[in-house]
């Protein structure tokens, strides 16, 4: 039976797992590419990976930023579906991939997004980028905001399309993580990974990804290539209630990039399983806030909390909850104010932000005094 204890010092959770026979797990196959990354989209907790810090280029994986961009844009109202955006002769002479867009033609952002995401076109990029941005370059400088906000660390744009670029390079776990950020923030579009044709000006192209016809469960999401970065895909794929994203950059040919994609996803769901630990705004601890009015705050997660385990585990799952060690009023929803940490037996797994659970706003004047000195000798 499973158990959890709950230890008011420690602020630790520790959830026993039923007894069984472990299933042995055999290592990840083996892949002809030059990077990949296999991760849990619930918790983004990497599964296997092979040299997936190390810059590469991304060919037209790079728009999977340019519609995170474009999709917070929507999101804030700086754009709708229905905007018509006119066609500039830079975007309307884009090299390589097109959605065939007419010069000087207005059309909607909502045909922008479907020609960049299901024929990869260049020209729909470059469109969408000076909607957004004015410019495309100014555009870029928006991609490496939003990389920087997202933990993209090994990852820099030059343009929104993927063309080459001499500071043009991502990484397979940068692009895992950013892959990870669109399932999750915006489902409304995340549709249309799966669209598996679309025409414009009588013009049909079909989704070049593969896998959509291989495997029902794939439903997204990108392809790349360039003959400086290979053939690359970002695949995604849901079974049984279990999303994992799989990063492979690098190969030889189109067949092989799906051979490589659809061999660690079924080797990640045969031998993985998703178990779900807490609920976004389980409280999970109790903590004093210096300055705060009652001086107290309830802290929690924004997010469900889950973790990939090696199918019938039989390990120890500890929940370790860390608050900050003094915070300070005012405190808003938005604050992180500590870490939660998953291990298993021992061996970190993931890890969630913890935040308020409400506003903590300040108490009055002589709250604040008093908890000022009292903070002096905490």
């Amino acid at each position: 039976m499973k158990k959890t204890l709950f230890c008011l010092f420690a602020f630790v959770l520790v959830t026993v797992l039923p007894a069984s026979a472990a299933t042995p797990i055999p290592p990840a196959p083996t892949i002809p590419a030059r990077s990949w990354i296999l991760i849990d989209a619930a918790s983004g907790q990497p599964l296997a990976r092979h040299a997936a810090d190390q810059p590469v280029e991304p060919a037209s994986l790079t728009k999977l930023m340019t519609a995170y961009a474009v999709f917070d844009a929507l999101r804030d109202g700086k754009l709708r579906l229905d905007t018509l955006v006119p066609i500039s002769e830079r975007a309307w002479r884009a090299e390589g991939s097109r959605t065939f867009l007419d010069l000087n033609s207005r059309v909607p952002v909502e045909v922008l997004l479907q020609g960049m995401i299901v024929q990869s076109g260049n020209d729909a990029s470059i469109a969408l980028a000076e909607a957004a941005a004015g410019s495309e370059d100014t555009f870029a400088a928006l991609m490496n905001q939003y990389a920087t906000q997202l933990g993209m660390r090994g990852s820099h744009f030059q343009n929104a399309t993927g063309l080459p670029g001499p500071q043009h390079r991502v990484t397979a776990a940068d692009m895992a993580r950013l892959a990870r950020a669109i399932v999750r923030e915006f489902p409304e579009y995340y549709r249309w990974y799966s669209q598996r044709e679309f025409t414009w000006n009588n013009i049909r192209q079909g989704n070049r990804n593969g896998l959509l016809d291989r495997d029902p469960s794939v439903d997204g999401m990108k392809t790349g290539m360039t003959d400086a970065a290979g053939y690359c895909l970002v695949s995604s794929a849901r079974r049984d209630g279990m999303r994992l994203i799989a990063v492979v950059m690098g190969t030889a040919g189109a067949s092989e990039r799906e051979d490589a994609s659809l061999a660690l996803l079924n080797w990640g769901f045969s031998f993985h399983e998703s178990r779900h630990l807490h609920a976004a705004g389980d409280k999970l601890a109790d903590v004093r806030v210096y300055r705060a009015r009652g001086g107290r705050a309830a802290l929690g997660l924004r997010e469900d909390l889950a973790v990939v385990l090696p199918r019938a585990s039989t390990g120890t799952v500890e929940v370790r909850v860390e608050p900050a060690p003094k915070l300070f009023a005012p405190l808003t929803v938005q604050d992180q104010a500590g870490t939660v940490r998953v291990l298993l037996d021992g061996k970190p797994l993931t890890e969630a932000g913890l935040y308020p659970l409400a506003d903590t706003p300040t108490g009055g004047f002589l709250r604040r005094l008093w908890d000022t000195i009292l903070s002096w000798f905490a």
